[in-house]
């Protein structure tokens, strides 16, 4: 740059230019050519640089470089570089106004503040993109949360930074002057900590992902979990309404999470019917065997042999201790079907031959008529 400004000087005797139009020519040229060198790096780093990095990323097998070095985190980089092109000519183009040029360097660096922290925003954003096929895993989800974190922190401190470019003071002192006032950030990101607190004792403890089925006793909670932020968790119910809950309060309180059914081999189905027990009644001479334990054999048989009931899982008929409404039998069994509307309907199926076997057995199924 000292070579360029030398021979704008002697360029400008050259064409005899004299006086005060020596001065400001001399900086308009100068201000000419600093613009066109930043303009070049720019237009060069996005024609060069750019499809360098795209072919090198696509080289390789892995699939995190390409998430992460996406098009717009490197279209975000380049515009750093003519900014920094900027930042080092003007002095040399100022040198002898110190109040435009500590102006335009404040300016310049606020400027490469802000786009090195949109580009490294952008750059962490990224990692939520990775390993979508695994985003039930607990590391993914610390991930996120650490992520979110990371962001909030990185803009943080930018703005710090920008102040003390603004206000020509070194950055440090700033930081230094922040823990007096820690107890107020505290305050003002209580919700921030707090929530993200609760997330890595979520995700560290495998308790919840995205994509589970929850419900949350004492809410209207009852759906799969689409996202799991640092303050909230965002719940999509069988109805398609969204819920918001905070992840503070599902560690704190309880919630039931569904994972377990969904992913095992069978989903369970626990009902009980009351029978008469004026219905019940041996079935032989010997008095040996009553209707009542032939039904509960016979149905147990009934569901062992079923195609949509896991036989390889708990199979039971049992009897439970009579009550006023009569003696209850409970069946106990898996269901191959998990899914809502599948489940339901081969367990309607399944009892309603039960409703229908009792009364082939002499057995009458209790029923107490609502008063009028």
């Amino acid at each position: 740059m000292e070579i360029v400004r030398i021979n704008v000087e002697h360029l400008l005797r050259f064409i005899g230019l004299s006086g005060n139009m020596v001065p400001l020519m001399y900086h308009v040229l100068l201000i000419i050519i600093s613009f066109l060198v930043a303009w070049f790096c720019d237009w060069a780093s996005r024609r060069l640089f750019i499809p360098i990095a795209r072919r090198l990323t696509k080289y390789t097998e892995a699939q995190w470089d390409d998430i992460l070095f996406n098009e717009k985190v490197l279209r975000s980089a380049c515009h750093i570089i003519p900014a920094i092109v900027i930042w080092k000519l003007m002095p040399m183009i100022f040198y002898q106004h110190s109040v435009v040029q500590e102006i335009l360097a404040r300016i310049t660096a606020i400027y490469i503040t802000v786009m090195s922290t949109r580009t490294a925003v952008t750059f962490i954003a990224g990692f939520d993109q990775i390993d979508t096929d695994k985003q039930r895993s607990a590391a993914h989800q610390y991930l996120k949360s650490f992520c979110g974190v990371l962001r909030i922190l990185i803009i943080c401190v930018s703005i710090v930074i920008i102040i003390a470019l603004a206000l020509g003071k070194n950055p440090m002192t700033l930081f230094a002057g922040l823990g007096a006032t820690s107890a107020v950030l505290m305050l003002v990101f209580k919700d921030t900590i707090e929530g993200f607190a609760a997330g890595i004792r979520l995700t560290s403890n495998d308790m919840l992902h995205r994509g589970d089925w929850i419900t949350v006793p004492g809410t209207d909670v009852n759906g799969i979990v689409k996202n799991i932020s640092l303050t909230t968790v965002k719940v999509q119910n069988f109805d398609n309404t969204i819920i918001t809950v905070s992840p503070k309060m599902l560690v704190n309180g309880s919630f039931q999470n569904w994972i377990g059914m969904q992913q095992s081999l069978g989903r369970r189905v626990q009902r009980k019917v009351y029978f008469d027990v004026r219905s019940i009644a041996f079935t032989d001479s010997k008095h040996t065997e009553t209707n009542i334990g032939r039904f509960r054999k016979d149905v147990e048989e009934y569901l062992r042999q079923r195609k949509d009931v896991n036989a390889d899982m708990l199979i039971m008929v049992r009897q439970i201790e009579a009550t006023q409404c009569g003696i209850p039998m409970e069946f106990y069994f898996f269901l191959k079907q998990k899914e809502w509307k599948q489940y339901e309907m081969h367990l309607a199926e399944i009892m309603e031959h039960i409703y229908a076997l009792a009364p082939t057995y002499g057995l009458k199924i209790y029923e107490q008529y609502p008063e009028q």
